[in-house]
C-alpha cells in the first residue's frame, strides 16, 4: 500500500483560491457572520418579504454554494410558509 499522510477515514482539507493556507469553509459567512439564511430569518419578523427571499434561495439551492447556510435557508422557509398560513386564515376569518 502507498504511504499517505492521511490515516483511514480522515477527509483531505478543501481548498482556498484565495489562500490555500484556509480551508473552504474558514472563511465567515456574509451578513456580520451569521449567514443570509439567519439574517434573513431574524429580519423576516420586521418584514416578512425576507422569508420569501429566503425561501427562493432554499428551493433554488443556493445553500450548495455553502452547506452552511441550509439550516438558516430553511428556517425561513418555515417560517415563510407560517406566515402564509396565518395570514389565509387571518384573511378567511375576517371575510366570513
Amino acid at each position: 500500500m502507498g504511504t499517505t499522510s492521511q490515516r483511514k477515514g480522515e477527509c483531505a482539507p478543501g481548498k482556498d483560491s484565495d489562500n490555500p493556507l484556509l480551508g473552504k469553509f474558514d472563511k465567515p459567512l456574509p451578513c456580520f457572520g451569521c449567514g443570509i439564511g439567519w439574517f434573513s430569518f431574524l429580519l423576516g419578523f420586521v418584514c416578512p418579504l425576507m422569508w420569501y427571499y429566503a425561501t427562493i434561495l432554499y428551493f433554488g439551492n443556493y445553500y450548495h454554494k455553502d452547506p452552511r447556510e441550509r439550516a438558516g435557508l430553511a428556517a425561513s422557509a418555515i417560517a415563510a410558509l407560517l406566515f402564509t398560513i396565518a395570514v389565509v386564515i387571518t384573511v378567511f376569518v375576517i371575510l366570513l
